[in-house]
């Protein structure tokens, strides 16, 4: 079976976005980190395919992606469709 969660040549791109995490991100790791939601694990940047999901929670198979500021144009627009579809596949 291929490999499609926490590809080894996108850790460091995942760490990169962990550090330069956007306000949402870093209020919403607050809240559901350490098991404090109904006591499910979320990962903060897991990538799925060659996607990186701002969290994503194994147990339910929920990602929660927050789309700020730079989604908001056309082209990231249909990036972001693709991406959903992509990921709703997996």
């Amino acid at each position: 079976m291929k490999k499609i969660h926490n590809k080894p040549n996108l850790i460091e791109y995942r760490k990169k976005l962990r550090r330069r995490s956007t306000a949402a991100e870093s209020t919403l790791w607050k809240t559901i980190k350490n098991k404090q939601i109904e006591n499910l694990k979320f990962c903060r940047q897991h990538s799925i395919g060659n996607y990186i999901a701002d969290f994503y929670c194994p147990e339910i198979r929920l990602i929660i992606e927050l789309d700020g500021a730079s989604h908001d144009n056309y082209l990231s627009e249909e990036k972001d469709i693709i991406r959903d579809r992509t990921l709703e596949e997996y």
